[in-house]
């Protein structure tokens, strides 16, 4: 894997042995927001057949379906004394529970499905919360027809929509408002409250995945539906269709073509299996992350898919990525895992897309190769750039994926720009020790670190000199260090490849000093700083072994 002939056995021995955590591996399912399936030519005259016919007799049927919910929910709703905030009792629930849940039933039968149900439906005592997944299209509903229209968690606009609306406000739903900063909190108290009233609130149906993915994995589980600490029933969906027309995904159908594709089919199958209530242990109880990972688990066995931990937020990093002109599946990090192994937020990993969307844009696929990288850092293909690149490039394939930039600036570059890192980096550029570089004093040293003597590196100087003055004070050239993580780790990928070509020197001449190796400029500076990259910036690689104490460092 290394360069050139001479320090490409070099960088073998310290990039092959380097540490990799099975906890950073790229997961298993890419991509689970897409939904890549096409219509063949006989597939859409087969649609357009059946459409002519079943298309019109469907709507007229949904329609007056939709009129008898809208009047079964305003009865039971009419003149309900506290509204949304006191449970609907006696003949009113039974009204939702019967009444509503047999027109919702005929509603998906005229639709065109045929639902298979396996397992037992627990009782509200027994499980107050139902969580279902995998969650892939809005004709997931079909779960509340089968469980007596329980309550949902929605957004408080929704509740305003006419004729929906008012079905919906009968469900008496868990209200999120946008406008409200503290509407999480408030909804996880609401879910708890409803969780712990012995009955008295209908069950809850929550898709703790929290937005739709293509089935082919469980993503990161909400903690909302295990916050409140009781008995939960797993709820198992699958669409065992040859024609796939009800996946909602980020990237394929919209939802007025799934729509219609679903409507003029002659049917479509869908199972809905009930598994036996997840009773919290005690550990359980007291962590719901937990208890959130062990239901997921038991559902992905049931179901005999993987488990990512892809969440919303990567949904959100994919918009980015499109509107940057990236391939929409670059933006995707686990960010759930990336987060809490990394202490990154949302807002930082955006930043650094921006970053990463600008080295990649002339190259294809949304990753950059080690030129696209040598250019970012406007320095020449070298050993130096090729080790530091290498460690980025954490598979191994010759490219850096957005994953792999985000991983490397955070265990790589950024715990290696501390002060000490820079304050060290700028003594060795400063060979008058005069408190400034001049261009040529940095020139003399990138040349030389890159074993490139002709290199020009003005403009690199002339970005890090940007008042232009021809001096780099140690402000000036701190500041563009700490924007510029990449640089520190550079610096001290150098520094470990001069002390193994040290330590090599050594073994082969027995008693010869390092010294010996450097001309007077550089061996001040290359003895001042050897004890601190090796302790502080750059440790041995005996010595990452036997002081990890962190999942960085052990990275």
């Amino acid at each position: 894997r290394g360069g050139g002939p001479a320090s490409g056995g070099s960088m073998a021995q310290r990039t092959l042995p380097l540490p990799r955590q099975q906890s950073f591996c790229p997961p298993t399912v890419p991509n689970p927001f897409v939904h890549p399936c096409r219509l063949g030519a006989g597939d859409k005259l087969r649609l357009c057949l059946l459409g002519i016919i079943l298309l019109p007799l469907r709507a007229i049927g949904m329609i007056v379906l939709l009129v008898l919910s809208w009047l079964a929910a305003s009865i039971a709703t009419f003149h309900h004394p506290g509204g949304g905030a006191v449970p609907l009792t006696r003949w009113r629930r039974r009204t939702i529970q019967t009444t509503l849940s047999c027109l919702t039933r005929t509603l998906f039968f005229v639709m065109g499905f045929r639902v298979k149900v396996k397992g037992k439906v627990a009782s509200p005592r027994e499980a107050p919360i139902i969580v279902a997944a995998p969650h892939s299209s809005f004709f997931d509903a079909i779960v509340s027809a089968l469980t007596g229209m329980p309550s949902v968690v929605s957004r408080a606009e929704n509740l305003s929509a006419p004729v929906f609306g008012t079905i919906l406000r009968s469900l008496q739903p868990v209200a999120v408002s946008r406008l409200d900063p503290d509407s999480r909190k408030n909804t996880v108290t609401e879910i708890t409250n409803r969780a712990l009233s012995k009955g008295q609130w209908p069950q809850i149906l929550i898709f703790p995945e929290g937005t739709c993915t293509n089935r082919s994995c469980l993503i990161t589980f909400k903690q909302g539906a295990f916050i409140p600490r009781v008995p939960v029933q797993p709820v198992l969906l699958r669409y065992p269709n040859k024609l796939d027309t009800v996946t909602w995904t980020w990237q394929g159908y919209s939802l007025k073509e799934l729509c219609i594709m679903t409507l003029c089919q002659l049917f479509t199958r869908v199972e809905v299996e009930f598994l036996p209530v997840h009773v919290p242990s005690e550990e359980e109880r007291n962590d719901p992350v937990l208890f959130a990972n062990r239901v997921r688990q038991t559902m992905a066995t049931a179901l005999n898919v993987p488990v990512t931990d892809h969440t919303f937020e990567d949904c959100r990093l994919m918009i980015s990525a499109g509107q940057l002109t990236l391939p929409m599946e670059a933006g995707l990090v686990e960010f759930t895992k990336i987060s809490k192994k990394l202490n990154l937020k949302w807002n930082h990993i955006r930043e650094q897309l921006d970053t990463f969307a600008a080295i990649a844009s002339s190259s294809k696929g949304g990753r950059i190769g080690i030129e696209e990288f040598a250019e970012y850092l406007k320095l020449p293909v070298s050993d130096v750039l090729r080790e530091l690149f290498l460690l980025f490039d954490r598979n191994g394939d010759g490219t850096i994926d957005f994953r792999e930039y985000v991983i490397g600036l955070s265990i790589l570059c950024n715990p290696a720009n501390t002060e000490e890192t820079i304050r060290m980096a700028f003594k060795l550029f400063d060979i008058d020790d005069d408190g400034t570089i001049t261009e040529k004093e940095f020139a003399s040293i990138i040349q030389s670190a890159l074993g490139l003597p002709d290199l020009d590196v003005s403009d690199l100087f002339k970005e890090i000199d940007a008042d232009g003055t021809g001096k780099l004070s140690y402000n000036v050239f701190k500041k563009f260090a700490l924007e510029h993580p990449e640089y520190a780790k550079l610096f001290t990928t150098y520094l470990e490849l001069q002390r193994y070509q040290v330590g090599m020197s050594e073994e082969d001449d027995g008693i010869q000093s390092p010294e010996a190796k450097y001309t007077p400029a550089r061996k001040s500076a290359v003895s001042e700083t050897r004890p601190v990259a090796r302790n502080k910036v750059c440790p041995a690689d005996h010595e990452e072994d036997s002081s990890s104490t962190s999942d960085k460092k052990d990275d």
